[in-house]
C-alpha cells in the first residue's frame, strides 16, 4: 500500500508550504515534487450558473453540512477539477475543511505522472492530499472501482472524515443507466448512481454534481482555464463504458434527442424514488412472510430447510413486490444473486400445487412447496 502522509487532515496543515513531499510504496525513492508552473488559484471572478446550481443542490439536500470535513476524490480530470474549483469558490459560504484523495492504479503508462500532477495541484491549492498506489495493476473497470472506494473509505475513516465526495455527473448517470439496461438490470440498476450512499458505518459517499452534465463541467473548466489532466484511457474503445460515451450517446444525441443525457439522468432520478418506495413495501412484506423461528413441518426434510416464506402472504401482494421479496429471500438464504428466470421459477410456486418444486437453483438446493410455505430444501429430498 501507499504509505503517504502529505499532511494531517484538517486545519493543522501547513498552508504556507510551497513544496509537497510524498512517499509512494512501489516507487524507489522519496520524491520531492516542486511546482515549476504556478497556476492561478483564486475564487471565481464571477458567479456562474454552475455555482448557482450546486449551491441550490447543497442547500436543498444538506449532504455537505457547513464546517464539515470533505474528502474529494481527485484525478485532475475535467469533472473532478471542476468540482474542486466549485468547492473552493463556495467554501467561504460553507466553511468546509477540504482535502484531496487520489488513487494510482499503476496503469496506464502515465499513471505515475498523473500522481505527480495531482500533487502539484494540491500544492497550488494548498490542500492536504492523501494518496494510495495499488499493490498490483488493476486492469478491469470493476476491480479499479472496488479498489478506489476501498481506499477512499480507509482514508476517510483514518482522518475522521465522514464525507467522501466524487465528481460524477448527469452524463455518468446516463451512461450507467444505459450500461445496466444493456446488461439486463432491473429497476435497482437503472436508478444509476444515487446522490449519496454509505461506504461504511462512519463514511458516506456524496455526488453533488449529478445535476450537471459533462458539457457543463467542460465549459466551466475552459472559462476558468483550469489545467485539466487528459486521461488517454477515456478514449480507449476496449472499455464498454467508453463505447457508450463515445459511440452510443453521441448517436442518440444526433438522431433522437440532443438532451438525451439529461433525459436519462431524470429517468434515473424518478426510478430512485420509486425503488425506495418498492423497497419499503418489500421489507414490510418480508417481515410478514418470513417466520422468526422455523415452522414445525410433519414432512420436513433432513437436513432441515434453509429458509421458509409464507406463500399465502405473497399471494396478496402485487407482482412487482412478490419478485423483489423472492429475490431478497433467495439472496438471504442461498447467497444467490438470482436472475430473472430463477425468480420467475420460484414465483410460480406461489400458486402451484403442494409438493411442487423448481429445478435446482444451486447444485444442491431447490425451492419447493410445503403448504403454506415455499421452502429452500435439499434437491435430493425434494
Amino acid at each position: 500500500m501507499l504509505a503517504l502522509q502529505l499532511t494531517q487532515f484538517g486545519f493543522a496543515s501547513d498552508k504556507k508550504a510551497s513544496h509537497t513531499f510524498f512517499l509512494l510504496s512501489g516507487y524507489r525513492q522519496l520524491i520531492l515534487f516542486a511546482a515549476s508552473t504556478r497556476y492561478p488559484v483564486r475564487q471565481s471572478e464571477r458567479w456562474t450558473p454552475l455555482h448557482t446550481q450546486l449551491h441550490q443542490v447543497l442547500r436543498q439536500r444538506q449532504f455537505l453540512p457547513p464546517h464539515s470535513k470533505v474528502l474529494l476524490a481527485f484525478s485532475g480530470g475535467q469533472d473532478s477539477f471542476c468540482l474542486l474549483q466549485l468547492l473552493i469558490d463556495l467554501q467561504p459560504k460553507w466553511g468546509w475543511d477540504l482535502a484531496l484523495a487520489h488513487g494510482d492504479h499503476g496503469w496506464p503508462s502515465d499513471a505515475a505522472e498523473n500522481a505527480q500532477y495531482v500533487v502539484q495541484i494540491a500544492d497550488q491549492y494548498q490542500l492536504p492530499l492523501f494518496a494510495r498506489r495499488a499493490p498490483t495493476e488493476l486492469r478491469s473497470e470493476a476491480a479499479g472501482r472496488r479498489w478506489r472506494y476501498q481506499i477512499l473509505t480507509e482514508i476517510a475513516e483514518k482522518q475522521g472524515c465522514s464525507i467522501v465526495v466524487t465528481a460524477h455527473t448527469a452524463s455518468d448517470r446516463a451512461e450507467t443507466l444505459l450500461y445496466n439496461l444493456i446488461r439486463g438490470s432491473g429497476t435497482d440498476g437503472l436508478q444509476a448512481l444515487s446522490w449519496q450512499r454509505p461506504l461504511s458505518a462512519q463514511v458516506h459517499l456524496v455526488r453533488p454534481l449529478l445535476a450537471a452534465t459533462r458539457a457543463q463541467t467542460g465549459e466551466f473548466c475552459a472559462q476558468r482555464q483550469l489545467p485539466i489532466w487528459e486521461d488517454g484511457m477515456n478514449q480507449e474503445l476496449a472499455y464498454r463504458r467508453n463505447r457508450i460515451r463515445l459511440g452510443v450517446l453521441p448517436y442518440l444525441k444526433t438522431h433522437f434527442n440532443p438532451q438525451v443525457e439529461t433525459a436519462l439522468a431524470h429517468t434515473a432520478e424518478i426510478l430512485q424514488a420509486e425503488v425506495a418506495f418498492l423497497e419499503s413495501e418489500t421489507q414490510r412484506l418480508l417481515a410478514e412472510s418470513i417466520p422468526h423461528q422455523p415452522p414445525v413441518l410433519s414432512s420436513a426434510p433432513s437436513p432441515p430447510c434453509l429458509g421458509y416464506i409464507n406463500r399465502r402472504k405473497l399471494q396478496s401482494a402485487p407482482t412487482a413486490i412478490q419478485r423483489r421479496a423472492l429475490r431478497q429471500f433467495l439472496q438471504n438464504t442461498l447467497s444467490l444473486s438470482a436472475n430473472f428466470q430463477q425468480v420467475e421459477k420460484v414465483s410460480a410456486l406461489i400458486t402451484a400445487p403442494n409438493r411442487s418444486r423448481t429445478d435446482p437453483l444451486t447444485k444442491t438446493w431447490v425451492a419447493a412447496v410445503l403448504d403454506p410455505w415455499i421452502v429452500i430444501c435439499p434437491a435430493a429430498w425434494a
